[in-house]
């Protein structure tokens, strides 16, 4: 980055109420005017009922709509709102966040949410849910395929909730997502994008250079019957339907879509998967999958994580099963199978015995090889174990941090505090403990406490302590003992910044503030305080954005990364 970065401080409208109050159906309501900026986060409706197609044509859907409103502003006498069940032809408009396709009913500009549906895209949907503001739509058939359609190469791709970009051409994503995040800046964080300081403060999106085989780390679920989409139920055996492993169908907990070949994962990750696939489901071995609803069965997950040999530089791979009982001799024979892939350096059991669906255990066992295994970010070894949180692209993470390191502007002398919030396992603290004086991490969960500690000590790092609290609970005494920094990080989780936290850092007044964000809604939203304050709250702001770089961590889903860079006034 640049030495001297533009600095941004016009505001749009005034600060609005509803911010505190940030929910679906307030966010609901902004699409309206400006389709990228739902909020909400909407569960797709089971349907595996036949389809029976009674199109409205889409320039008949406003008149096909019989009346359910009795509002007077309405210039029409006829409904504003589409019914529910009613099937419409549609054509997708634009991508939302969280990836949900937005369309509009002709001359009304009522708005549709649609999984799965992407620009471009011509396609016939039945409404499955009202609300006050905005509908959600079923797509049932694909008229026109979107314009930047590519072959999705992953068998699995429609149905899977994973990847639900994949027949999206990449450089279309990438548009998608800045957009995305342009416009939640303007229409939730409330910045003027007519203002011409504005296109210095919003950067091009970062692309991840590896659009599969990214992820180093994947959680699959067993179950006692796999789910099998409605249109593929006459192709598909009873047998094929009897237990799975696999991931989760979009919006449900009990449903298993069997895979049996995941492309955002290693080969040799794939290989592991492929080896317990043929194998478990044998009667001779015993081995039962869990039932959410009975709670009865052993295996509940495997999962699978991705390292490197520090000396060698070559992958290394973790495997842990997740059972419901501690009985690890069970395994037996499916660790003496999966030990024969070179790439496993080690096997746990975690054992949960709660009825819940988390893959932390109370107990932990190593069947075979060592208990951790190794990555390298940034020049550190990090030492990684089951249940320890890691950034899930690593080659990415390196390009986020180095992003992070440039937006600190560190002078070079050692001199700087560093405050890291939300800190995890201390990776990004540690990247730049041995360019400044101190860095201090606050972190809830305990065990990534003792791993950022571990890691300091593991790269001979002396200057960074490691604080567990909760940062949503914070009161008036909070780091009171500690040496104001220079530099605060904060990268919270999807809910953003606590309201305390926000006005803590008001008070603290740093230099400067980097934010880190996976969910550029909330960052919009924090944003918006940190620059304008809460006037209803008589909280004044007292920064300005600098700059703001999206970054896809995650190719062909709708997640966005976002480093803000934030200045004192």
């Amino acid at each position: 980055m640049a030495a001297a970065v533009a600095t941004f401080g016009i505001r749009s409208v005034p600060s609005n109420i509803w911010l505190h109050k940030f929910g679906a159906r307030t966010a609901a309501a902004s699409i309206r005017s400006r389709s990228f900026t739902t909020l909400a986060s909407l569960s797709p409706v089971e349907d595996t009922e036949d389809i029976q197609l009674n199109v409205i044509p889409k320039e008949n859907a406003r008149e096909s709509v019989s009346s359910t409103s009795n509002n007077n502003n309405y210039k029409s006498n006829k409904s504003y709102y589409p019914k529910r069940g009613q099937t419409l032809e549609l054509v997708c408009e634009s991508l939302a966040f969280k990836g949900k396709g937005v369309c509009k009913v002709a001359d009304s500009g009522f708005v549709l949410m649609c999984d799965r549906a992407l620009p471009g895209e011509r396609f016939i949907g039945r409404v499955t849910r009202k609300k006050d503001n905005y509908a959600e739509v079923k797509k049932l058939k694909t008229i026109t395929p979107h314009s930047d359609y590519v072959e999705a190469p992953c068998e699995y791709a429609s149905h899977c909730g994973g990847c639900k970009t994949q027949s999206l051409s990449y450089e279309a994503q990438l548009k998608a997502k800045e957009q995305q995040v342009c416009d939640l800046v303007v229409h939730v964080g409330k910045f003027s994008d007519q203002e011409p300081e504005f296109a210095g403060v919003m950067k091009p999106i970062v692309p991840c250079d590896i659009q599969f085989h990214y992820r180093n780390k994947m959680e699959f679920s067993f179950g006692p019957k796999g789910w099998v989409p409605a249109e593929q139920l006459q192709e598909k055996s009873t047998d094929e339907c009897v237990y799975a492993l696999g991931l989760h169908a979009p919006g449900f907990f009990d449903k298993v879509l069997n895979v049996n070949k995941c492309l955002l994962q290693s080969d040799s990750a794939n290989e592991v998967l492929a080896t317990v696939q043929e194998c478990w489901r044998d009667p001779e071995l015993g081995l039962s999958p869990w039932n959410v609803h009975s709670h009865t069965g052993f295996l509940k997950h495997l999962m699978l994580r991705s390292g490197r040999n520090i000396e060698t530089g070559l992958p290394e791979l973790m495997v842990n099963f997740v059972t419901s009982s501690d009985n690890p001799e069970c395994l037996r024979p499916l660790v003496e199978k999966i030990a024969t892939i070179p790439e496993v350096v080690s096997i746990v059991n975690n054992v949960n015995t709660s009825i819940g669906n988390t893959s932390v255990g109370e107990k932990e066992y190593t069947l075979y090889g060592k208990s951790t295994i190794t990555e390298i970010l940034r020049g550190l070894t990090f030492q990684i174990s089951a249940n320890s949180f890691f950034q899930t692209n690593t080659r990415q993470a390196d390009v986020l941090y180095k992003l992070i390191e440039d937006c600190a502007f560190l002078k070079g002398d050692g001199s700087e505090i560093v405050l890291d919030l939300f800190c995890g396992t201390g990776t990004i603290g540690l990247t730049l403990a041995k360019r400044v004086k101190h860095v201090y991490g606050f972190e809830v969960v305990a065990q990534a406490v003792s791993d950022a500690r571990q890691n300091a000590t593991l790269n001979f790092i002396n200057n960074a302590t490691f604080i567990e609290g909760d940062l949503n609970k914070i009161d008036s005494t909070f780091a009171s003992n500690l040496p104001k920094p220079d530099i605060v990080i904060t990268d919270p989780n999807r809910p953003g910044m606590h309201i305390k936290l926000i006005k803590f850092l008001l008070r603290l007044r740093a230099s400067r503030i980097i934010y880190v964000s996976c969910n550029p809604a909330t960052c919009a939203r924090d944003l918006n305080y940190l620059c304008y304050g809460v006037p209803e709250q008589n909280i004044e702001g007292r920064y300005r954005l600098s700059s703001l770089q999206p970054v896809d961590m995650f190719p062909h889903t709708p997640h966005i990364e976002c480093v803000c860079s934030l200045e004192l006034r």
